[in-house]
Parts: structure tokens; C-alpha cells; sequence
């Protein structure tokens, strides 16, 4: 049977089921049948704008291999400087987003000095009101990874703002839920702001459900509210498997239409294989990436830790619908060479059968 490559709006909606979704969504790369049907969907519009964008242009990842974390988050900012800052022009503020997953184990967070390096970069030419700002899935709060990491100096240091995002505004949109039934959930204003600009500053690390987590993952499953009593979060799981065609993938596709971060960061200093995205072990890469395309600096950095990005149903899924390149064929690799960054980083052991990577 011919897997169908495109979708309209109805189809999407009765896509939600989790073998419907799968049956839609193709591999990272757009055929040509593809990009012929996406150009025939621009032509009609839609409420609220084309359905899909054109497919995505060629992208350029900054890779840099060194032995000073700080200094190589802040390297692989200076090789898409130009690029970078002309993307922040016309936003009146920015929001660093780190990964505090868990605040008691620094290795499944953003470190501290992966976010100065972002700093260093900004701070001489940025004028807008910087936000450090989390909202973790922990009850303990986000002020507590801020005090376990070595967050609290950069208010001082940078004259910077920490924020927990989980006290913010949110609004209500929908995931997908058990039974693959529409669930409402509640979403941070502040990922929604056409007035932010967006970096979300991830490490890089293993995930028991999407294999890995990386520069989309940490935006995509941040924006729902966990209001300590509640956590919204849980809801984008959904069902509590290990499959590739899992609803979690659906849903940061789902959301990705709206919550997208304009600049993405991973930090690869030390990374984590194994059974993250909290209790796997250290890798040490050295590694630090960067990029305007989030789906690119995603793809490339799955690729650099040993597994197929073809192989994970949102990357694919928003390759296809134009929301970043997902060829890396039409990626450029600024800086280290990446044939000097290739690792072999353990699975999740929940994912190796599954997704067949014994």
C-alpha cells in the first residue's frame, strides 16, 4: 500500500489516532511528489494562512569540539553571529530557556556555564531585557534547580533575570490524550509572545519515549504548566509506551505549529546515554551546537550521538510539514568537521526493541 505524503486540514483531524498519524507522516527529507502537493496547498488558502509552509530552506549548524564548555557554547554562537543577530532584531526581550527536567542531578540539567557562554555571546550586543526562565516538571520548583545548578550568580553577573516560568499567564489549547481523545492543556503565555525571542539552551542527552531530547523537545514539552498541584506536562505522554508511533510525538508536532524557538543551543560538554533524560550516565563529547534551525541542530546532533533521526516520528513529521530542514544533505556544518564528533551513545534500554537498536 502507497503511504499518502500529504494531508489537509479534515485529514489531520481524523489523523489522531496514533496508526492514522503514522500512516501520514514520511521520512526526514521531502520527495518530489511532496514538495509538488505542498505547493498546490500554498495556492489554497486556509483560516489563518497556508497549511504548510514551503519546504524548508538549506540550513547551517555550528559544531565546535573543545575542552572549555563555556567557551565553545560561546564558539559556535560567533561562527552564525551575523545570522543570529539579525534574528533578534525587532523582538523586545529574550527568554534562555535551560532544561531543568529534574533539579536535584546536574547531569540531566543545563549547565549553569553553558548558559554563560550564551551570555558572553549576547550581552555586548543586545539591548532587550534578557529572562533566564524554566518551568520545570519537578514539585520541588524551579528556584531549586536554580539554587542546586549556580543560577542564582547570573543575576549578578549578567544583570539578567531569573523567572519561573511556571508562575506565569497560560492559556488553553488541546493535545492529544488516552484514547487519542482532544484533551485541554495549559500552556505558558510566554511561549506564545511574538515579542520573545526564544533560545532554548538544551544538553544533550537520551530519552526514554522520543529517543533523544534536544533543542525542540526542551521548548516543545516546557510550554505546559506544571502549577505544582497540577502538571500539564504529563498530558503531552499521554499513554505510558515506548512505541515509535507513541501520541508524544504527535503532540510536539501539534504544538510545534504554534511554540517554536528561534535559536537553538545544545550543550554536548557532557552529555548523558543510556536511560535519560534523568538517570542515564556521562558521556564526555566535548561537543557544542548551535543553529537558527532548531529541526537541523536537532537532526544533526541525533545523528552525532548514533541513531537515525529517519527513525523519530516528530522529526520526520516536521520535515515534512516545512517547519525546518530535516535533509542533512542540505545542512551545513560550520566549525569541527562532523566526522570528528560521531559517537555511539546507549539507547534508553525501554527503546532498543521498539525501535530496533540492539
Amino acid at each position: 500500500m502507497k503511504v499518502r505524503q500529504h494531508f489537509n486540514r479534515r485529514q489531520i483531524l481524523r489523523g489522531f489516532g496514533a496508526g492514522a498519524v503514522a500512516a501520514a507522516f514520511g521520512p526526514l527529507g521531502l520527495s518530489a511528489d511532496v514538495a509538488r502537493a505542498q505547493a498546490e496547498v500554498e495556492k489554497a488558502q486556509v483560516p489563518g494562512g497556508p497549511l504548510f509552509a514551503q519546504p524548508a530552506p538549506p540550513a547551517r549548524v555550528s559544531l565546535v569540539k573543545g575542552n572549555d564548555r563555556r567557551d565553545i557554547v560561546y564558539q559556535a554562537l560567533k561562527h552564525i553571529e551575523d545570522e543570529v543577530l539579525a534574528s533578534i532584531e525587532g523582538k523586545k526581550k529574550i527568554l534562555i530557556k535551560p532544561n531543568f527536567v529534574a533539579t536535584n542531578r546536574e547531569l540531566s540539567a543545563t549547565h549553569v556555564d553553558a548558559v554563560r557562554g550564551i551570555l558572553d555571546f549576547l550581552k555586548p550586543h543586545c539591548r532587550q531585557p534578557i529572562t533566564v526562565g524554566e518551568s520545570t516538571a519537578s514539585r520541588a520548583g524551579t528556584f531549586e534547580g536554580y539554587t542546586n545548578y549556580g543560577y542564582l550568580a547570573l543575576e549578578k553577573e549578567y544583570g539578567v533575570q531569573l523567572v519561573d516560568l511556571n508562575k506565569q499567564p497560560c492559556v488553553y489549547r488541546y493535545v492529544f490524550g488516552r484514547g487519542h481523545k482532544p484533551t485541554p492543556i495549559r500552556i505558558i503565555s510566554t511561549f506564545l509572545d511574538p515579542d520573545t525571542y526564544v533560545i532554548s539552551a538544551a544538553r544533550m542527552k537520551t530519552h526514554d519515549r522520543a529517543v533523544t531530547t534536544l533543542a525542540l523537545k526542551n521548548i516543545l514539552l516546557a510550554a505546559p504548566l506544571n502549577d505544582y498541584k497540577t502538571n500539564d506536562k504529563w498530558l503531552t505522554h499521554a499513554e505510558y509506551n515506548f512505541s515509535p508511533k507513541a501520541l508524544i510525538h504527535f503532540n510536539m508536532f501539534h504544538l510545534a505549529q504554534e511554540i517554536y524557538p528561534d535559536l537553538g543551543v545544545i550543550d554536548g560538554f557532557v552529555a548523558m546515554e543510556g536511560n535519560g533524560p534523568v538517570g542515564g550516565t556521562p558521556v564526555d563529547a566535548r561537543v557544542a551546537l548551535a543553529s537558527l534551525d532548531s529541526l537541523a541542530l536537532d537532526a544533526l546532533a541525533t545523528r552525532l550521538m548514533g541513531f537515525d533521526p529517519n527513525k523519530i516520528m516528530y522529526l520526520t513529521s516536521l520535515a515534512e510539514a516545512g517547519k525546518g530542514q530535516g535533509d542533512l544533505a542540505k545542512v551545513t556544518v560550520l566549525g569541527t568537521p562532523a566526522e570528528e564528533c560521531q559517537f555511539h551513545f546507549k539507547p534508553h534500554e525501554r527503546l532498543i526493541e521498539p525501535y530496533g537498536l540492539g
